[in-house]
């Protein structure tokens, strides 16, 4: 059992009898030893300290404090050592007089005056904030939309004093329509079939054509291609030609065949743990395997396997999380919300 110092004692039973006053006794605590890391510039784990919302709300350790039961209070357990997780705050301890204040305080009923401490909450990066759809913008009377989309474009021209550019011609539409989903310019054969359609849904049958066009997924696979890092050669100073082609075309079907986007990523990272996988599926797992590879004298294989591994972590993270997860490799990042564990377990 440790022993407690004869110099806390009084403070320890003063705290247990009279019952701790947060302003008083549990705030300068806590922005003494904790405002640094779980603050109004940091917030590790979630934590937000001078947040009373913040500070009373569940996080990733459970539930942070549950007034008149101190054990279940993830806070009180860091600060008194209790359980599994690191002991707070880091690199140090508060005073055997300080924890005993936080229990009672605890098991007091965790008063919170709202006049003390902040109402803010988590400083969270606008890339983490869910998305929210907009009403579209309101036009001037007259003005008429086919897209949601045009109500906003149309909305900041008014705003900026400006006229929308004039209709284009049907022969400047077909070519950028081809040039976007197909890569290609229309042929003269489709540009006079376009010209010599007046049917109302002319445009629409044009874009149905071709979104169903096989260079559709040619074109439009160049993009998830380049993401996955896709190359013909291996890389670093030999760059010897590789075989994964076949990854190439699956990506390209995937597209063509409008393959519903979470099975696309599931495949190309899991495709061969599904059940009764396919070939197509093991196939899709190539994205693995689009790593530079270095076959130098005196190349270290273990080395350029971690190499190869954390590369796929970099992809995958800002090919399907759209977040760059290198610092996770070395460290907890300070607002990202990936750990260096789930990196690792990852």
């Amino acid at each position: 059992m440790r022993k407690v110092s004869p110099i806390v004692l009084p403070a320890v039973f003063a705290a247990m009898a009279s019952g701790a006053d947060f302003a008083a006794d549990i705030e300068p605590i806590f922005r003494e030893n904790c405002y640094a890391c779980h603050g109004e510039r940091q917030q590790f784990g979630q934590l937000r300290l001078d947040s009373r919302g913040v500070a009373s709300a569940s996080g990733p350790s459970g539930p942070r404090i549950v007034p008149y039961d101190a054990e279940a209070s993830s806070i009180y357990r860091r600060v008194a050592g209790i359980g599994a997780g690191n002991r707070m705050p880091a690199g140090g301890r508060l005073r055997d007089a300080q924890v005993a204040l936080i229990k009672d305080w605890i098991e007091s009923g965790a008063d919170w005056p709202r006049s003390a401490g902040s109402e803010a909450g988590l400083d969270q990066h606008w890339a983490f904030a869910p998305p929210a759809r907009p009403e579209p913008a309101r036009l001037k009377q007259g003005n008429k939309t086919t897209s949601p989309i045009d109500s906003f474009v149309l909305a900041k021209l008014a705003s900026e004093g400006l006229e929308p550019s004039p209709r284009a011609s049907r022969e400047t539409l077909i070519r950028r329509l081809s040039l976007d989903l197909t890569g290609l310019p229309p042929s003269l054969a489709e540009v006079e079939r376009y010209l010599q359609d007046t049917a109302p849904d002319a445009y629409d049958r044009l874009a149905g054509r071709l979104l169903a066009s096989p260079h559709y997924g040619e074109r439009w696979g160049r993009i998830w291609l380049d993401a996955a890092r896709y190359a013909d050669s291996d890389g670093f100073e030999k760059d010897k030609p590789r075989q994964v082609w076949f990854y190439r075309d699956w990506v390209v079907d995937a597209l063509n065949a409008d393959m519903p986007y979470d099975r696309f990523v599931v495949e190309q990272i899991a495709g061969d743990l599904l059940p009764s996988a396919t070939q197509e599926q093991r196939v899709a797992t190539g994205f693995l395997r689009n790593s530079m590879i270095n076959e130098e004298g005196g190349a270290n294989p273990e080395q350029f396997r971690m190499e190869a591994m954390f590369d796929r972590m970099d992809a995958i993270g800002k090919a399907v999380l759209g977040l760059t997860v290198q610092c996770a490799q070395c460290h907890d990042h300070k607002f990202d919300p990936i750990s260096q564990r789930d990196y690792y377990r990852m």
